[in-house]
């Protein structure tokens, strides 16, 4: 596995290439969101691109509803999905142009065509996968999933925090700047991972 640092500055992607770009849902509260929304359609232009939508307030609240209610985490679970569920449709609405896809098998339909699809992540899809319900697991090991089912080139995840290069993935764990399960999600990864803060994203050329 071959992680790279936010100062990393060279995007080439041939176009039978798979990019899989996660979006933390921090960052629909400040101007990064649309930011990095234009950024991707800009740079990946005719390329084959998945975006993971964070769960952000929506996931929120989630865990709110699950500390009031005490409802088991499988519920909870897939509430958390279809919090992501509506942030790939908050996607859509501000990049219309881009395409909301939930399986595997739809989003290779696109991005064998080299299209921009945001995941709406299916809930039976991933239950059938074995992925377990639990908030150690967020969007972050949600998209190493994706990107392994996709046989993705790159991952990168975009965040709204300063992203340290020095740190360790278990330090960025510690942190809580990755989930908890992150460093088991991508220790057989076979695709390099780049973790990035949204403002050096959306500056790169």
């Amino acid at each position: 596995m071959q992680i790279i640092a936010q100062h990393d500055n060279h995007y080439f992607q041939p176009p039978e290439m798979v990019t899989v770009i996660k979006l933390g849902g921090s960052l629909m509260q400040s101007d990064n969101l649309r930011d990095c929304l234009e950024t991707i359609g800009r740079r990946y232009q005719g390329r084959a691109v998945v975006i993971v939508p964070g769960g952000g307030i929506f996931a929120d609240q989630v865990r709110l509803a699950q500390h009031h209610w005490q409802f088991d985490d499988h519920t909870a679970h897939a509430m958390a999905l279809l919090a992501m569920q509506q942030m790939a449709w908050l996607f859509n609405g501000l990049k219309p142009d881009f395409i909301v896809a939930g399986s595997v098998a739809q989003i290779g339909g696109h991005t064998a065509q080299a299209k921009t699809v945001i995941w709406s992540p299916d809930i039976v899809e991933l239950e059938q996968a074995g992925v377990a319900a639990s908030w150690d697991i967020t969007s972050d090991s949600l998209a190493v999933w994706l990107a392994d089912a996709l046989s993705a080139t790159e991952l990168v995840l975009v965040k709204s925090a300063g992203i340290d290069a020095n740190l360790s993935l278990a330090e960025l764990a510690e942190r809580a700047i990755v989930d908890k399960a992150f460093c088991a999600s991508v220790a057989n990864a076979t695709f390099p991972i780049k973790i990035i803060n949204a403002q050096h994203f959306n500056d790169r050329i």
